[in-house]
């Protein structure tokens, strides 16, 4: 919530002072065991996979439903299986490194856009703000087991593949 409540704040401030043309639509995922915004109430145990969401009663909440109502957005709520697969696919596909957390925009995008939400032509952005690293659990957990390989030229070369 204070992530969606402050890039809301700084939109407007730089739409008033001329510096974009139009404000986004701001859209936020919680996960779905961890949702309170989305359910309307606290939740007393929030359990995701997704530890730096993983809060049952936002101090930003109300900032959080300003930037959804102001921008015609939405938040909505993402799995922990979802949030994992996005999770996997920036890792592997580009490259980058993220915590759990961060994916779940990813993964939120995905959802809508199975849902048929977005229009042709319309920019989407993902801000991921968590490094891999404030997560290493997650990604020794999910990573591939290395290979182990002969300390020989040849033995190297046929387990790459040449």
């Amino acid at each position: 919530a204070g992530n969606i409540t402050s890039y809301w704040k700084g939109y407007k401030e730089y739409y008033e002072r001329g510096r974009i043309s139009s404000l986004p639509k701001v859209l936020g995922f919680q996960a779905e065991g961890a949702a309170p915004i989305v359910r309307g109430h606290p939740i007393p145990n929030p359990e995701t996979i997704a530890t730096a969401i993983r809060i049952g009663n936002p101090a930003s909440w109300k900032g959080a439903v300003a930037a959804r109502d102001e921008s015609g957005g939405l938040i909505d709520t993402v799995t922990d299986e979802e949030i994992l697969r996005a999770y996997g696919m920036l890792a592997e596909l580009e490259g980058i490194f993220v915590e759990p957390a961060s994916a779940a925009s990813v993964a939120g995008v995905i959802k809508l856009s199975r849902k048929g939400f977005f229009r042709g032509g319309e920019t989407v952005v993902c801000v991921l703000t968590g490094h891999g690293l404030k997560d290493p659990d997650r990604a020794v957990a999910t990573a591939r087991k290395p290979t182990t390989v002969e300390a020989d030229l040849d033995a190297v070369a046929e387990a790459i593949g040449l």
